[in-house]
């Protein structure tokens, strides 16, 4: 099927980053192919004392997408890890990747364990998770949605794979 540009989003906490490891090297021992992942937290400088606006995110928005078509075009699929929290966010990143197919995944749990993973993590603005959990952009539309307190890891990633290959 050849690369694909696939968007993780969800809330700050649900778990993308990690599942966008361990899908990484699903599809690297099921296909032999290369993505990379490029996370919004590469973009940010984030801390336990600033909040980040949906006005931050969109000033870092274009250095994403330009490095999702740079892997892009060196011919590697792309793991998009992101927290997109407003409709200008989520098209800057549609128009970027077209003409190319974008598979959207919603990435979730609930909001409870949201924030305990927030809590226990330390290391984000406390408050962040569940804000992020508010305003994630889409509310609906997505090709799948995984639940990753519902299902482990390998099962979101496996559900992914499915779904793409």
């Amino acid at each position: 099927m050849g690369k694909q540009i696939i968007l993780l989003n969800g809330s700050s906490s649900s778990g993308k980053s990690t599942l966008a490891k361990v899908l990484q090297h699903l599809i690297e021992e099921k296909r032999s192919e290369t993505n990379e992942i490029v996370s919004i937290d590469d973009f940010l400088k984030m801390t336990t004392e600033e909040v980040i606006y949906e006005d931050d995110v969109f000033e870092i928005s274009g250095s994403l997408c330009k490095k999702v078509m740079q892997v892009f075009d060196e011919n590697k699929g792309v793991i998009i890890d992101h927290v997109i929290t407003s409709e200008r966010i989520f098209n800057q990143l549609k128009e970027t990747v077209s003409p190319n197919r974008l598979w959207l995944v919603n990435v979730t749990c609930p909001l409870e364990i949201i924030r305990k993973r927030e809590q226990e993590r330390g290391n984000r603005c406390p408050g962040s998770a569940e804000a992020s959990y508010t305003y994630l952009f889409p509310k609906e539309g997505y090709d799948l949605a995984v639940d990753t307190h519902f299902m482990t890891l390998s099962e979101c990633a496996n559900k992914i794979y499915e779904m793409i290959f």
